[in-house]
């Protein structure tokens, strides 16, 4: 446990804030996420054990708080100290967006990770209703195992799958990790990637050209193309 040693509030807030891995499981929280294997999927490289470590540190400080789920899990919801940290960590998101940008390097790449903040912020209500839309997204760098996805849209909810649906792909995205990356973060215009065959989208031309309203893009993609453009 980080420890400063001072009164000044800014330390005490750093000291339950800033231990590695923290922010990005507060993230995880605002996104959205309650249940443990599902947090995970958002820190894929945090281990289960040090996971749960920190979500403890954060129920003692009152900033989480467990309560009983369906069945057995657990679920953990932000109190409202814990939401209070959504403007905190929204602006951190958009400062690296406009100062550090992404810069990427080969080991900061994820798909897996990539795909599931793709997931959770499809616009479900541009989608159209009362169709069942797959889209399956090919990797050609991804390791083994990552390469295929499938994000099935179907009854105003979205969901992930590495596994085939089983239903003819509404449209097929295929591209590097670090293609759609760039797309995804803002980083690079879906046309530019487009034009450059860096990112495919293959499919009927009213559903390709719909694809990007349907998904959006990162939480800080504007604020990255904005610092990116100027």
């Amino acid at each position: 446990m980080i420890d400063y040693g001072q009164f000044c509030t800014v330390a005490r807030g750093a000291e339950v804030l800033c231990e590695r891995w923290t922010p990005l499981v507060v993230r995880e929280l605002l996104c959205g996420s309650t249940r443990f294997n599902d947090i995970r999927r958002g820190v894929p490289r945090m281990s289960g054990s040090l996971l749960a470590q920190r979500l403890r540190k954060l129920e003692d400080v009152g900033v989480v708080k467990r309560l009983q789920g369906s069945g057995t899990a657990s679920e953990y919801h932000l109190t409202d100290a814990g939401e209070e940290l959504r403007p905190i960590v929204m602006a951190l998101g958009h400062w690296g967006a406009r100062w550090i940008g992404s810069r990427l390097k080969r080991d900061q790449l994820d798909a897996g990770f990539l795909m599931w903040d793709i997931r959770r912020f499809v616009h479900l209500d541009r989608c159209p209703r009362g169709r069942f839309i797959v889209v399956h997204f090919r990797f050609t760098d991804a390791p083994e195992g990552e390469r295929r996805w499938w994000l099935v849209i179907d009854q105003g909810t979205a969901d992930l799958c590495r596994d085939d649906p089983g239903e003819e792909p509404t449209l097929i995205v295929e591209s590097t990790v670090l293609a759609l990356t760039e797309v995804w973060t803002g980083d690079r215009d879906v046309e530019t990637s487009a034009r450059e065959r860096r990112v495919r989208v293959i499919g009927a031309a009213s559903d390709a050209r719909a694809l990007w309203r349907w998904l959006g893009r990162s939480a800080f993609a504007e604020t990255r193309e904005a610092a990116r453009v100027a």
